[in-house]
């Protein structure tokens, strides 16, 4: 028994070196926009698709700082009214107004859902055909939602990015809310683990197959959309970034007349969203939306990954833990060093969000929660009703 807990220990802990050493360098977070740029000499135009169900809350600030862009380009709004009961188009209008930009910013009301389609795809579909008849026809679309608040040169610095590295799209993870303990306990973790199931550095390597984006904040190019036939290719996914970022990327590797071009994801300080996770519930809602489906509804991938959660987070402090209590010295050194390599690259995550760095000491819990909320989203989803979002539901098989 003792040497299968050593040889359990000693796995356990080669999966960290690995993941330290191997895996994109995630873990430490450095993929950043540069503020600090030389000008274009011309700026291309950009076209903001805002899909919004009942955002009306919120729209005073997100809003707000997209018609505060310091854009030296041409730049409009379209923003798509899903179906709100919160006179969310009325309250968008209004804002425009009082700014004196009303002739920046479009509100169309919302089609009711069509067959086959997620309702904010839906509605962004809608934006992105009606950006088509503006007077300066974008180059670029700004696919956002209505919670984030963008930085005042938010989309210079994405635009400078893009046209000066060859990017077809361009991504930033926002940074989320975190506030209340339960955001400080579980959403660092929550872009800890998106970076470690997609590393950043090799999404952002032209050659490299891995590609994610962050529907937060979207930058692409039209005639790119186009090409890979439209919104329309990811009208029922659930996950709708990575996988608009993954046509995209295939489709960029498919062009022997471009083969540099390629796609950008990042992390942000300065763009924020405002969606509050101010409980348990809330978070757990969130991950559990879409967990199972980034598991493609497989309980096979469903049971491995529970094991490998199990492996990678859990066995570090249960090696500790037997082998002080059966006084076994290596076992406990295993575990003990497991534990410290993990909580080491959890740190920069944790600087991002201004979180103490002794949080670093609990992602064996949170792992072990983000488990739970995994099984809860195969639970949901074997009930037919996975993918509640807006007061929809959607059920994929």
């Amino acid at each position: 028994m003792v040497n299968i807990l050593v040889i359990i220990a000693s796995l356990s802990l080669i999966i960290w070196v690995y993941l330290l050493l191997f895996r994109g360098g995630f873990w430490l977070s450095n993929q950043r926009v540069d503020s600090n740029f030389n000008s274009l000499n011309q700026y291309p135009s950009v076209c903001a698709v805002i899909p919004a169900r009942n955002e009306a809350d919120v729209l005073p600030i997100s809003l707000k700082s997209l018609l505060n862009q310091d854009y030296s380009g041409s730049f409009s709004i379209i923003l798509v009214d899903d179906q709100s009961d919160d006179n969310t188009g009325k309250v968008a209008q209004e804002i425009a107004k009082n700014f004196q930009q009303s002739e920046q910013l479009q509100v169309i009301s919302g089609q009711p859902l069509a067959s086959g389609w997620s309702g904010k795809l839906w509605a962004m579909k809608q934006g992105i055909e009606q950006a088509k008849h503006l007077e300066y026809k974008p180059d670029y679309l700004l696919l956002t939602d209505a919670d984030i608040e963008h930085h005042n040169t938010n989309i210079q610095e994405l635009v400078n990015k893009a046209e000066t590295e060859n990017l077809a799209l361009t991504s930033l993870m926002v940074k989320l809310r975190c506030d209340s303990f339960w955001e400080q306990f579980l959403i660092p973790a929550f872009v800890y683990f998106f970076e470690k199931l997609y590393p950043f550095s090799w999404v952002n390597n032209a050659q490299n197959k891995m590609a994610a984006a962050a529907g937060g904040c979207i930058l692409i190019r039209r005639d790119i959309l186009e090409e890979i036939g439209g919104i329309e290719i990811v009208k029922q996914a659930l996950i709708d970034d990575c996988s608009l970022a993954a046509a995209v990327k295939a489709k960029l590797q498919e062009n022997s007349k471009n083969p540099d071009q390629g796609i950008w994801l990042g992390l942000s300080e300065k763009t924020l969203s405002l969606r509050p996770y101010d409980n348990l519930d809330s978070i757990w809602n969130m991950v559990a939306r879409t967990a199972y489906t980034q598991l493609n509804y497989s309980p096979l991938l469903l049971i491995g990954t529970l094991l490998g959660l199990t492996l990678v987070y859990l066995i570090a402090p249960i090696s500790l833990l037997i082998g002080l209590i059966i006084q076994n010295q290596l076992i406990a050194i295993l575990g003990g060093i497991t534990w410290l390599l993990m909580t080491i690259s959890y740190l920069p995550t944790l600087k991002l969000y201004q979180c103490s760095p002794l949080w670093g000491l609990s992602l064996p819990l949170i792992g072990f929660l983000y488990g739970l909320m995994t099984i809860d989203s195969a639970l949901r989803h074997w009930r037919g009703k996975g993918g509640g979002w807006k007061g929809r539901v959607y059920v994929n098989s």
